[in-house]
């Protein structure tokens, strides 16, 4: 399909006369761009070239429904888009992602959006190039949304942001159904990919230049549950680590209830394992926490990070909070507060509780007062930035490996990459250090990012308006 799909790109750029053009607007998770990366892969092998507005002749909404402001962003992009679509009426937009998972979204899209030329789901990205194809050689508007994802057709071309680093899937799905949450609804239950299919694509990608992997999962820490001889996350970990060449390894999102004592120990065991772990909290509360299905208790998370700490002394934890969750006292917020002093974190995504259709969570009475809400998520911002930026300083005057991501674009002869907690940090440097790993000094730290200089060199570049 992939060559079929060729030869109407070549026979439109002989219309055209020109290349056609591609963009990707990529809404949510790290997930989602990963699955970006593979359909722009599928753009580029076909002859399509990125462009970096939405003014394209092939352009993609790759959306999150997470939260109900999500929605929202989409149908704002395809009332600005509309007018685009009239000037060149050989565009062809899409929209995938979790969202068209949603059956009443796809039918207000089928309705409302009659421009809208192509929409299909998380379960069968892999049948992108057939469905753009007809789109193209048919002339006619395409709407295919399976109900299950198919893991064994996960073998699309992809087109990496980064050349030097990439997402992994090991697994799609999530079994944990909080309250509050509509991804089990949108990506189905668990399924894990074969360890020997990770393990080949992440030696693909090394042999092809990448040094830093993120393997991805809603919950990685229950990853290999569902296959026919379980695996434990933490030994696919182990055995990531052992591929030569490889020299740093992330993931993401570990539940706290599934976070075992051998994956901490594996991780400690393991230098190529990234110092940062993002382990959502969502509320400080127990009682919330209950409302919330977490099968977690304030007092068992906290006796997880301690453990973290006391094994991994230069962990950086993140972490995410849900502000005004139903019910939500200000003695539930005050306890989100406390804990939020005694991890004290590098950094927090904080959320305002956002109601799903269809969610157990949006039939609970006591739904919180906005205005109450928007008070407690200015205290909570404010505490989280505090505490960040005393987590950041404590590593000034060290000097530290950093990845070097790009050369920064505020100020001239500096370069911006992430240390292993996931810091970010500006030094002098060009463009010849894109991607590699090299020594910095960090000599001053300013709040959520630090200055520094590469070991061995004079004294630190003026940051300017970083």
């Amino acid at each position: 399909m992939q060559e079929a799909l060729k030869e109407k790109f070549r026979e439109k750029e002989e219309l055209l006369g020109r290349k056609l053009t591609c963009h990707i607007t990529t809404m949510g998770c790290q997930m989602n761009a990963r699955d970006s990366e593979k359909l722009l892969g599928v753009l580029t092998e076909c002859g399509a070239v990125p462009v970096e507005t939405e003014d394209a002749d092939i352009l993609l909404f790759n959306t999150c429904t997470v939260r109900e402001n999500a929605n929202e962003k989409l149908y704002g992009h395809l009332g600005q888009i509309r007018h685009c679509k009239e000037k060149n009426p050989g565009m062809l937009i899409g929209i995938c992602g979790c969202m068209m998972q949603e059956e009443d979204e796809v039918l207000r899209i089928r309705q409302k959006y009659r421009y809208v030329d192509l929409v299909f789901g998380t379960h069968n990205i892999w049948k992108f190039p057939e469905l753009l194809y007809s789109c193209i050689a048919e002339k006619r508007r395409v709407i295919d949304v399976a109900e299950m994802p198919d893991p064994s057709r996960d073998h699309m071309p992809v087109k990496r942001k980064y050349s030097f680093k990439s997402g992994v899937n090991i697994m799609y799905g999530c079994n944990n159904f909080c309250t509050y949450c509509i991804v089990p609804y949108v990506r189905g239950r668990e399924i894990s990919r074969e360890p020997e299919d990770i393990l080949e694509e992440i030696r693909d990608l090394v042999k092809d230049g990448v040094k830093e992997v993120m393997l991805l999962g809603q919950n990685v820490n229950s990853y290999g549950k569902t296959l026919e001889n379980p695996v434990r996350f933490s030994d696919l970990l182990r055995r990531v680590c052992r591929i030569e060449g490889l020299e740093r390894v992330r993931f993401m999102t570990s539940h706290p209830k599934d976070l075992s004592d051998d994956l901490i120990l594996a991780m400690k065991e393991n230098e190529k394992v990234c110092r940062h772990l993002h382990l959502p909290l969502q509320s400080g509360s127990t009682r919330i926490l209950a409302k919330m299905n977490r099968h977690y208790t304030r007092e068992s998370y906290l006796s997880l990070v301690r453990k973290i700490k006391r094994e991994i002394p230069d962990i950086c934890l993140t972490t995410d909070v849900i502000v005004g969750f139903p019910g939500e006292t200000e003695e539930d917020f005050q306890d989100t507060l406390d804990v939020i002093r005694e991890v004290g974190y590098q950094s927090a995504f904080t959320f305002i509780y956002s109601r799903r259709t269809g969610t157990p969570a949006a039939a609970m009475e006591d739904q919180v007062d906005p205005a109450v809400v928007a008070d407690r998520m200015k205290r909570l911002i404010d505490l989280v930035q505090e505490f960040a930026s005393r987590a950041a300083d404590r590593d000034t005057g060290k000097t530290l490996p950093v990845l070097v991501e790009e050369v920064n674009s505020q100020t001239p002869g500096m370069v911006s990459g992430r240390l292993s907690g996931n810091l970010m940090v500006h030094f002098p440097g060009d463009a010849s250090l894109i991607g590699e790993i090299v020594d910095v000094e960090l000599t001053e730290s300013r709040g959520f990012y630090y200055i520094g200089k590469r070991s061995g060199d004079g004294a630190s570049a003026g940051a300017g308006g970083i």
